[in-house]
């Protein structure tokens, strides 16, 4: 296994033959030079999760057992999460240098918490993450670079941040994979496309439930009729954000429930898998040492210092150091902390979970069609 997503972007731009574009994925040397690339993103895709369609997915499960398609494995960034992931696509740069650090961080000097996939225009994006996208870097090349995206993430501050430069297109109610082939129609260049419903189904109903068998029914017609209308001259690199696995609420820890795990707490950010706990000045250790204790097998417990040192977020800029917590808990098993009384119900809810660095978390799939 090599590469990560960090790389598709970058090798997708080699097929174009836009310059600075280094393909360390082999696509090139697979599929020779291309006109037109399409990516389309699916929301929540582990590569472990392929091996578990059937019937309702014909294709993907062929690409599963390497009967369509050429597929490669790869790994997506830590925290294991939609927003990182989508950003570190968009820039080809892992996490500590785009800044886009989880679901939710903490905005420095504040006690403010930004959620992401809730992001308009506060912080200014292009401060909050200033590194020039792929999108941008095609189009100052002259390769037309387009995004096929869901209405409502038209004027979302995580599109800039992900995607900026880049044409962006409404989606509409219709057949997405048509509005995609219809932007791929404008010439040569790049035509990203962003599928949610996997993901969606996980969380709600569970990996394996009939309404996640049924999401992954629609993926699969998506990427069917992409591949149907594929032109001669046209990649399509069918990729994913993260896997993803199922914790039963006996495995849940509420940090609201337990007033040890709030003694020297001051804001709480990241998601169930992957918390951030910014504390009192000079409470970090005794709150290191208190969820230590309680979550012992169940999560690594760790500095911010720590957590930079062993590298889970690559170069991690000065500028962005404080978005990460004071401590850092990365949950290894079943394992998910809620925090009932700081985030809305249905997180407790939940019962499909990503965000940690287990291989069923981190683990995607590139499968190219050409």
């Amino acid at each position: 296994m090599a590469g990560t997503i960090c790389d598709v972007l970058p090798a997708a731009a080699a097929l174009l033959g836009a310059p600075d574009a280094t393909d360390s994925l082999g696509l090139v040397s697979a599929f020779g030079a291309k006109r037109r690339v399409m990516v389309l993103l699916v929301d929540g895709l582990g590569r472990h999760l392929l091996d578990d369609l059937g019937s309702e997915a014909p294709l993907l499960a062929a690409a599963a057992a390497g009967g369509a398609g050429r597929l490669q494995t790869l790994r997506c960034a830590f925290p294991s999460t939609t927003p990182t992931n989508l950003v570190s696509l968009g820039t080809g740069v892992a996490p500590g240098r785009h800044g886009v650090l989880g679901f939710t961080v903490n905005v420095p000097g504040t006690d403010t918490v930004l959620i992401h996939i809730l992001w308009h225009d506060e912080p200014p994006p292009t401060r909050w993450q200033p590194i020039p996208t792929w999108f941008a870097r095609l189009n100052a090349a002259g390769i037309p670079a387009r995004a096929v995206l869901p209405t409502p993430f038209l004027t979302s501050g995580l599109t800039v941040a992900a995607y900026g430069g880049a044409e962006l297109i409404d989606a509409g109610t219709g057949d997405y994979a048509q509005a995609m082939l219809d932007a791929l129609a404008g010439g040569r260049g790049l035509v990203y496309g962003y599928v949610s419903a996997l993901d969606t189904a996980a969380h709600r109903f569970g990996i394996g439930s009939p309404q996640w068998h049924a999401a992954a029914g629609y993926v699969d017609a998506v990427v069917t009729g992409l591949v149907d209308g594929l032109p001669d001259d046209t990649a399509l690199l069918v990729t994913a954000d993260h896997g993803g696995l199922n914790i039963a609420e006996p495995d849940h820890v509420d940090l609201d429930a337990d007033p040890a795990l709030l003694d020297g707490v001051r804001v709480i950010a990241g998601e169930p898998r992957v918390r951030y706990l910014h504390t009192a000045p000079g409470a970090a250790e005794d709150v290191r040492a208190v969820w230590a204790e309680r979550l012992a097998g169940r999560a690594e417990v760790q500095t911010r210092a720590e957590a930079i040192d062993t590298g889970l977020f690559g170069p991690v800029r000065d500028e962005v150091r404080e978005r990460i917590g004071d401590v850092v808990i990365t949950c290894t098993g079943a394992t998910a902390v809620m925090a009932s009384a700081h985030e809305p119900p249905q997180i407790s809810q939940m019962i499909g979970f990503h965000g940690a660095k287990t291989d069923v978390e981190m683990m995607i799939p590139l499968i190219c069609f050409a």
